[in-house]
């Protein structure tokens, strides 16, 4: 067992290296616009950008996600620290589609492997406060990446580098660091049958992840929508030029997120997932009226709305199933949920920018939307025909 002292420093430092990777992740969205016209590439090449980063993250997910379960949660995390800062060279020397797309795919790697053992970790540290951290923390570091890379696009010099090397020097001290955290868990047997490509849930999960999966499905599916076409929209309906409009949007999208699920950490599982239906098709409407009108203070706030049934959708799921695993599930589990919920981040908004050729960004943004307001609606009635409390049996101790 971890010391108070220890287990507080060690749960600090994972939840920074888990936003940090996510902020790395989103780093790019607000240069996108900026790629584009330095390399001439339409909507449908740059959803491939980004689509290839979340198949690339499904494929570490589906190979070494459960990889700490075996040989320890430090090495692992440590792999991926390198592989990230790897990642970060790739992209300060991007000069060709193709060095982005080799960018993107390596750091949806680390970024997949990192995310199934600090998720692992956070909750080998602290069962109480873990989920909460795994909710909250991709979030945030979601809006540090885009609202940063933003400013520094926008204000600094070198726009499609700087923000790289900042993040480079994080994941190099992080690569330092940590070793001195204590381990968690011992070695087991089966490291190398382990990276068979597989979906684990353990038996008494299942029912849950079903309940909350369309709910997660729609969250992650207007998430994937945000980070990669959601600028060129803003340009698109209100002719704004600003670098810090795509940065912003994802940030207020994120930041509302993680302050809905700090709100709603003690709420039961159920509660937070029927909310986060509700807030997220009224938000996504909205978004659709703000298109029509041309209004930017109606898009940031239709982004606040759909940001908090995010983040409570978000939370609602993962409070449903995580609790559910036994110490030696829980990598392969959280391995099965983010492959789920990168399914839906990368697939509808890969189809998305293949629409946009044949029938415009707008009206392709009015389908996206249509189908997600009807599944988030959906969801919303299955989840009221459940009795409170069933989603998870142990709701409250999530």
């Amino acid at each position: 067992m971890f010391s108070s002292v220890s287990s507080r420093s060690s749960l600090v430092f994972l939840a920074i290296t888990l936003l940090s990777f996510l902020a790395a992740s989103s780093a790019p969205t607000p240069l996108y616009y900026l790629y584009q016209q330095a390399l001439q590439f339409s909507p449908a090449t740059l959803t491939l950008i980004f689509g290839v980063y979340a198949l690339s993250l499904l494929a570490a997910l589906l190979t070494v996600g459960s990889l700490s379960d075996h040989l320890g949660r430090k090495p692992v995390i440590f792999a991926a620290l390198l592989l990230e800062m790897l990642a970060m060279l790739l992209f300060v020397n991007a000069d060709s589609v193709a060095w982005l797309i080799a960018a993107r795919v390596l750091q949806g790697f680390a970024t997949g492997m990192a995310t199934s053992v600090l998720g692992a970790a956070l909750l080998d540290t602290d069962r109480q406060q873990g989920p909460l951290v795994n909710s909250v923390a991709p979030l945030l570091g979601m809006a540090c990446g885009a609202l940063g890379s933003g400013v520094l696009a926008e204000y600094a010099p070198q726009p499609l580098q700087l923000a790289y090397w900042v993040l480079f020097g994080l994941f190099l001290l992080q690569a330092l660091y940590v070793w001195r955290l204590p381990e968690s868990v011992s070695r087991q047997p089966g490291a190398w049958a382990s990276l068979r490509p597989t979906l684990h849930v353990p038996p008494r999960a299942r029912r849950a992840l079903w309940l909350a999966l369309p709910v997660d499905v729609a969250v992650w599916a207007v998430g994937g929508f945000f980070l990669s076409l959601a600028p060129s929209l803003v340009r698109a309906a209100t002719g704004s030029t600003s670098n810090l409009i795509g940065g912003s949007l994802v940030a207020v999208l994120t930041v509302s997120g993680a302050l809905m699920i700090f709100s709603l950490r003690n709420r039961p599982a159920d509660k937070a997932l029927r909310l986060g239906a509700s807030l997220l098709a009224i938000g996504i409407a909205l978004i659709l009226t703000a298109v029509h009108n041309a209004s930017l203070p109606l898009f940031f706030f239709a982004t606040l709305v759909a940001g908090s049934g995010f983040g409570a959708g978000f939370l609602g799921a993962l409070r449903s199933v995580l609790p559910l695993a036994l110490p030696h599930e829980r990598a392969g589990l959280m391995s099965a949920f983010y492959v789920l919920s990168y399914l839906a981040f990368c697939l509808p908004s890969l189809a998305a920018g293949n629409l946009t050729r044949t029938f415009g960004l707008i009206a392709t943004t009015d389908g996206y939307g249509a189908v997600l307001i009807v599944l988030s609606l959906g969801a919303l009635l299955e989840l009221m025909r459940q009795r409170p409390g069933k989603l998870c049996g142990v709701a409250g101790n999530a």
